[in-house]
């Protein structure tokens, strides 16, 4: 890591990842101008760059007027007071402390970053020097246009990709001409202006990833293949945004998290109240693939690792498809059974378990249904230890059902309030875990189920979506903050990330939980592109994708569902003791093949041969490359498929492989060749479909020629 300036107005930080260069001139705001990988060769950009902070309070707005949540007149304002980079011991920083002398604010913009990763996370402090308060309603992340410059295309050739999401219809990635959406071209000449048009991206509720990702890939062409990707996410358990448009010399990126224009959000910021805002990963990379690569690294770099993350469970819970939230004794028992003899490692006891009756808005005491197991849950529990396996429970912590008695006993502080008055929403309030009352109820509620019954796995849920309100953010904190005590005082205990499947599938969250539910869809054919989308989304050794088998499914469609949670974590459902020996043959292979992926998952990379799954293709392909080893490839033909494929493996070119069948263990109908010249693998799936088929790719010794065809 070093640090260098030039002239004064220009600094250079420079890691074992990447090379960034600031423009920190007296006379203007601070700026990152160039961000390229190590090596790369940095750029000056040009002499009024997007300022790297914008900020606007009740009474400093933005000039020009508008939507867009930069030309703001304290961001204009704000100029360098001082820049220092630091290390440690563990990741290098750089700071850069800026002034606006007519309002006293300071900025201090932070960037770390861990060795080796092409990416920083960033954020902005906001504090007062001197007496008196603002009230802050927009504050950036991180901005800059240093994208125009480093690609060395204009607006016209800049493609964004992106994801919508949404409930059973999660990782809709879709690429889009950034004038497609939003970034109008106008004369600007005749306007004297730039536009003021922008393309936005945003999360308005409780669900941070409610409707879209929070990721982007801004590539320089719509192939990604160009030479050039800038990748971030904003790493946040709440509403936020980004957004990308047209200065007056170049274009800008700019994130942040909640904002008053979009959610409602404000801030006071006095002496004794500094504001820190949300954080944001920034990576660098030469194509979309690559761009995900550093993100993957960039994940793990800050993950919240514990020792008992890394055993990596395989957990068959009741719920998908099977006991669908109505778990009784007598009904758990040959379930678990059937589990222990697969070979699953922890058995969850999805939903219902608290309920005599009708339960969604009644919930909140998490007490055990007498009626459901007259031995007491804890004989079930017994009997799952008794099989060799942990025991786990499902638990929404967060919500207090209308109609339950504690929506009356605990204190109102406890709940979430918006303009004075309680929120329900879908039959349920929301705890604001601001609340000493409301985190002492969950800290009661875990400390019964985990310290006194045993329970070493939660699947936490949150099937309530509360929209926005003005303390969202502190208690998104404050749940995160929860999140860490629970698992400092029981530290064996696994908790699973859910939100009616992955409605809040944030790296806030993923940064220090388990797991994350991808879905909660039921079809194991939409499950497909799903499944091989997850790992854009999130680490693929955190990616739980549902394999539910039915013994009523054809043999095809029997496999295509358990090749579904092959790579990455097979979450397993499904009545395991209806199905014949045959059947469940295949379930212990699909097992057995999961397991060879598990050895590896945790360092693997994710790589898709015909690009990021739409969600209407008809052939879709995810692998987890394994650095100078094996690929493990699955390839799903859905409904409509064409009879061949062709999958560009580049990091194959003019090598001999070996392919051969994961799971099933069979090619079957399939036909699979390998054209080393081409590097290009050739797939026949030779029949009906929906099938599919998780391959193994290995390279061959270096002995035999070079270029010669492996097939089966």
């Amino acid at each position: 890591m070093s640090i260098s300036s030039s002239g004064g107005a220009v600094v250079d930080w420079v890691t074992d990842g990447f090379a960034a260069r600031f423009r920190v001139d007296p006379e203007q705001p601070a700026a990152l101008v160039s961000f390229v990988p190590a090596g790369g060769v940095l750029v000056d950009g040009p002499d009024d760059p997007q300022p790297l902070v914008e900020l606007t309070t009740i009474g400093h707005g933005r000039f020009p007027g508008g939507f867009r949540h930069v030309d703001s007149t304290i961001g204009a304002r704000l100029r360098p007071v001082s820049h220092h980079v630091s290390e440690d011991g563990t990741d290098p920083w750089f700071r850069i402390v800026q002034a606006d002398a007519a309002t006293g604010l300071q900025t201090e913009s932070v960037f770390r970053t861990r060795a080796g990763v092409a990416a920083f996370q960033t954020w902005t402090e906001v504090s007062v020097d001197g007496d008196g308060e603002h009230v802050v309603d927009f504050v950036s992340s991180f901005a800059t246009g240093a994208f125009l410059a480093d690609s060395g295309v204009g607006i016209d050739g800049l493609s964004l990709l992106h994801a919508d999401n949404d409930w059973a219809a999660e990782s809709r990635w879709r690429t889009d001409p950034l004038r497609s959406i939003g970034l109008a071209r106008i004369d600007r000449e005749a306007q004297h202006h730039p536009p003021r048009s922008r393309a936005v991206v945003q999360n308005r509720g409780s669900w941070s990833t409610g409707e879209a990702l929070p990721i982007g890939v801004l590539t320089a062409d719509a192939d990604g293949a160009s030479g050039y990707a800038l990748v971030w996410q904003v790493e946040h358990n709440g509403p936020w945004l980004y957004e990308l448009g047209e200065t007056r010399h170049e274009a800008y990126l700019l994130c942040s998290g909640p904002t008053d224009q979009e959610h409602q959000w404000t801030a006071v910021v006095a002496r004794d109240r500094p504001f820190v805002s949300v954080p944001v990963s920034v990576g660098i990379a030469s194509s979309v693939e690559s761009a995900f690569a550093v993100l993957t690294e960039q994940r793990r770099a800050f993950r919240h690792l514990r020792e008992a993350d890394r055993a990596l469970p395989l957990v068959f819970n009741d719920y998908m498809n099977t006991l669908m939230g109505d778990p009784t004794t007598e009904k758990l028992l040959p379930l678990i059974d059937a589990a222990a003899e697969a070979g699953a490692d922890l058995f969850c006891i999805d939903a219902g378990w608290y309920a005599e009756g009708h339960w969604w808005d009644t919930v909140g005491q998490w007490e055990p249904a007498a009626s459901r197991f007259p031995g007491g849950l804890g004989s079930v529990i017994d009997h799952i230890r008794s099989r060799g396996m942990q025991a786990g429970l499902w638990l929404e912590p967060e919500v207090i059902g209308i109609h339950s008695p504690l929506a009356s006993t605990l204190p109102e502080s406890a709940f979430v309030h918006h303009h004075g008055v309680r929120v329900a929403e879908h039959g349920r309030h929301l705890l604001d875990l601001r609340s000493p009352e409301a985190r002492a109820h969950l800290d009661a509620v875990v400390d019964r189920l985990v310290g006194s019954l045993g329970v070493s796995f939660v699947k936490m849920d949150s099937n309530t979506m509360t929209g926005p309100w003005s303390g969202s953010l502190e208690h998104s904190r404050a749940l995160l903050d929860w999140l860490d005590d629970v698992q400092a005082r029981y530290p064996e205990l696994l908790i699973e990330n859910c939100a009616s499947g992955a409605m809040r599938a944030d790296s806030a969250m993923l940064s220090r939980l388990h797991m994350q539910s991808t879905s909660d869809q039921q079809d194991p054919v939409l499950y497909a592109s799903i499944a091989a989308a997850a790992p854009a989304a999130m680490l693929p050794e955190q990616a739980g994708n549902w394999a539910y088998p039915a013994p009523t499914m054809p043999d095809d469609l029997f496999a295509f569902s358990l090749v579904n949670g092959v790579l990455g974590r097979m979450y397993l459902s499904g009545y395991l003791n209806s199905m014949s020996i045959a059947q469940r043959a295949v379930v212990g292979s699909a097992i057995a093949a999961h397991r060879q992926v598990l050895e590896v998952v945790d360092t693997s990379v994710p790589v898709w041969p015909l690009g990021l799954p739409g969600w209407e293709d008809t052939w879709v392909a995810l692998g987890l490359a394994v650095p100078d080893g094996d690929l493990y490839l699955s390839v799903w033909a859905l409904p409509g498929a064409r009879s061949a494929v062709s999958l560009p493996l580049p990091a194959f070119l003019g090598r001999s492989i070996t392919v051969s069948p994961l799971f099933p263990t069979e090619f079957g109908a399939w036909d699979v060749s390998w054209d080393a010249s081409a590097g290009v693998l050739h797939v026949d799936h030779g029949g009906a479909t929906p099938t599919a088929r998780v391959l193994r790719i290995r390279r061959e010794p270096a002995t035999r020629p070079e270029g010669t065809d492996a097939g089966r």
